[in-house]
């Protein structure tokens, strides 16, 4: 086995390769700045027919492509095995989350965005109130490699029930994958090009920033986010932004142990650690230290990398985070750190073995950088105080978990996160109803639940007016008895303190 090369862009071609074996995984063409202009311009059109339908018409659409999805799903997570190197299970249960926000978001965007009534003002009683969501119109979604299918769904499926057209560029590291879904929408909305793909590396990216799309939504990097929210202020272009993380759990005195392992070892390590809301750090109350640690490391060294399909780990997708993976180990070795899981050796290219860290300074990069592969830092606190601030020590802010009894709600509020789960890990992101996002370094706005759906729609506010002015003070025909009268009533409503 060998590791893949970065996705090849030449002559215009982008060529995917499986990240163990080099084997080619498909051939792209790619999009320059013209191409996608042209993308945009094509959408501006799709989108007046795609609202056009109504949201009943739209989820009716939607809720058609998770069925062509769902009935060909073996399909799907072959080629996530194929072109990611991601384990089959793996792969299967990021497909069932993609498809419970895609249902969501078909079902519920009428009863989040529709036109409502609004409680109005006792000074303008003449006026009624309303408020509606309406699409912005063309959306530029900017996804990434190590969920390839759940996190982008999480801006195309909401984009798309609020009623607006999308121009997706995927990661050059699985475009294959994402051309796939596509192609499905595609089949049940052939109509128009409500949903189109461009392929290429950050020059497609860069342009489909600046080809006057409405809003821009992307997961990527903390660096590349800061790059993209500064080339959108240049045009006021608002954008989403789920960046990094480095998230952390803490374990209580009162934690179920057990369980608290086992959602540390799949929290910290699903998808080989390639996750924003991968644990990386664990800050476990000295009391239940030794008993935990004993826990998880029986069940890390249990775990089998490799890749083949059912591998519990599989390879390090994008070549380069190998180096920066080594990188964190290395410095928390040298500064006094102990691997009693793993260590330099795991880190076998393309594959890195789990390696539990101890004994590792706070200012150490293994802790306050993000590692994106399957390594985590466990540390002894004095209490869970401690480890809320511990925890709290980083600029970043995604997710995060606890596990404990009396005190657990009140940690997981305490804790500087976009999401926490209580006595597991992640399973917030599979939830239809919640937000999705973080704080600080880890980005700006927020996908799936209805903050999602508003995300991609303009709140519109409407007053119409129902009966004449008992107090006109809207106007210049106003008299001073008008004027003393809105007097009397400002005094009754809020000087009564």
């Amino acid at each position: 086995m060998i590791a893949s090369p970065p996705p090849v862009n030449a002559d215009g071609t982008l060529t995917s390769t499986n990240p163990v074996t080099g084997e080619v995984v498909g051939t792209f063409p790619v999009a320059g700045p013209d191409e996608v202009a042209a993308a945009v311009a094509r959408a501006r059109e799709a989108g007046a027919w795609w609202r056009a339908l109504g949201f009943d018409g739209r989820r009716e659409r939607l809720l058609r492509w998770a069925g062509a999805i769902a009935r060909r799903l073996p399909e799907l997570t072959a080629l996530m095995h194929a072109e990611g190197g991601k384990p089959v299970a793996d792969a299967t249960v990021e497909a069932a989350a993609a498809l419970e926000h895609l249902a969501w978001a078909a079902k519920n965007a009428k009863r989040v965005l529709r036109l409502r009534r609004q409680r109005g003002s006792i000074m303008l009683a003449e006026f009624s109130a309303m408020l509606e969501y309406q699409p912005y119109g063309v959306i530029g979604v900017i996804g990434p490699w190590n969920y390839p299918i759940h996190t982008p769904m999480g801006s195309l499926a909401y984009a798309l029930a609020a009623g607006n057209a999308v121009v997706f560029k995927p990661s050059e590291y699985t475009p294959a994958i994402a051309d796939w879904y596509v192609r499905r929408f595609a089949e049940v909305v052939p109509e128009q090009p409500v949903l189109q793909i461009v392929f290429g590396g950050g020059e497609t990216g860069a342009a489909l920033v600046a080809a006057g799309v409405d809003k821009i939504a992307f997961t990527g990097s903390t660096a590349t986010g800061k790059k993209i929210m500064a080339a959108c202020a240049a045009t006021l272009t608002p954008v989403l932004l789920e960046c990094g993380g480095k998230d952390a759990m803490i374990v209580d005195s009162d934690a179920d142990l057990d369980a608290a392992a086992d959602a540390c070892c799949w929290g910290a390590l699903t998808n080989a650690g390639q996750a924003c809301v991968s644990i990386e750090r664990a800050y476990v109350v000295s009391s239940v230290y030794d008993a935990f640690l004993d826990k998880l490391v029986g069940r890390v060294s249990r775990l089998r990398v490799g890749g083949d399909p059912d591998a519990d780990l599989g390879p390090i997708t994008m070549p380069g985070q190998v180096d920066i993976i080594a990188r964190h180990i290395d410095d928390a070795l040298s500064r006094g750190g102990r691997a009693i899981v793993g260590g330099r050796e795991a880190v076998q290219p393309p594959f890195v073995h789990p390696t539990v860290l101890v004994d590792v300074p706070q200012d150490s990069t293994a802790v306050t950088e993000e590692t994106f592969g399957p390594t985590l830092v466990v540390t002894r606190v004095a209490d869970a105080d401690e480890a809320v601030r511990l925890a709290n020590a980083t600029s970043y802010g995604l997710g995060g978990a606890v596990f404990g009894k009396a005190r657990a709600l009140s940690l997981a509020r305490r804790m500087r996160s976009g999401m926490t789960s209580i006595n597991g890990t992640l399973s917030f992101a599979g939830m239809g109803s919640l937000p999705f996002g973080g704080t600080g370094d880890s980005g700006i706005g927020r996908i799936h639940g209805a903050d999602g759906l508003r995300e991609f729609a303009r709140p519109k506010a409407i007053t119409k007016r129902r009966a004449r002015s008992l107090i006109p003070s809207t106007t210049f025909d106003r008299t001073p008895a008008d004027t003393s009268r809105v007097v009397k009533i400002v005094r009754f409503l809020h000087g009564r303190r």
